[in-house]
């Protein structure tokens, strides 16, 4: 192969995410956010029981579910209000941003999180939009004024590696 024939690899940053990194951060995000939630109740449990001596509500009482449902808002809208990106957005290299390419700010981000249960009912006709739309946008984009779009560059991740190997490398360093 000749040497002008080698294809340099291209940055997917701003594009528009697809489907399937939107659905694998989505399914990394659940795993995230039950096992926090399952942590720190099991800490409120331990602490209500064993240090306050008060009994704890029980497992299954609805409680715990409102505590889940106020969990994965804040979760949500925390995570997309500081920095654009859940655990599951950064593990992908996905982004939420504004529609201009801006941060997506705290209150798009609580109409996000608001609107997001909403594109899955009616089996998931408010997600249509990511299979077929230009844009790439679910109801609670729409609704928020948001796209998801890469976050990461292949190149640069791979040029700031091998910058850290030869820092590495040098006595000293």
């Amino acid at each position: 192969m000749a040497a002008d024939a080698i294809v340099k690899p291209t940055s997917l940053a701003g594009h528009y995410a697809g489907v399937a990194s939107r659905t694998g951060a989505y399914v990394v995000d659940g795993f995230v956010s039950v096992a926090v939630y399952t942590v720190g109740v099991a800490g409120v449990r331990f602490l209500l029981d064993l240090v306050l001596d008060v009994k704890p509500p029980d497992k299954g009482s609805p409680i715990w579910l409102v505590g889940f449902v106020v969990w994965q808002f804040v979760y949500l809208a925390g995570c997309w209000g500081t920095s654009g990106k859940t655990p599951g957005n950064a593990m992908l290299g996905i982004r939420v941003v504004r529609g201009n390419g801006h941060e997506l700010g705290l209150r798009r981000a609580i109409v996000r999180t608001i609107v997001y249960p909403f594109s899955f009912l009616f089996c998931g006709v408010g997600l249509i939009g990511v299979v077929i739309g230009k844009h790439r946008r679910a109801l609670h984009d729409v609704a928020a004024g948001s796209v998801v779009v890469y976050d990461w560059d292949a190149r640069a991740a791979r040029l700031r590696f091998l910058a850290r190997r030869t820092d590495a490398q040098t006595p000293g360093g």
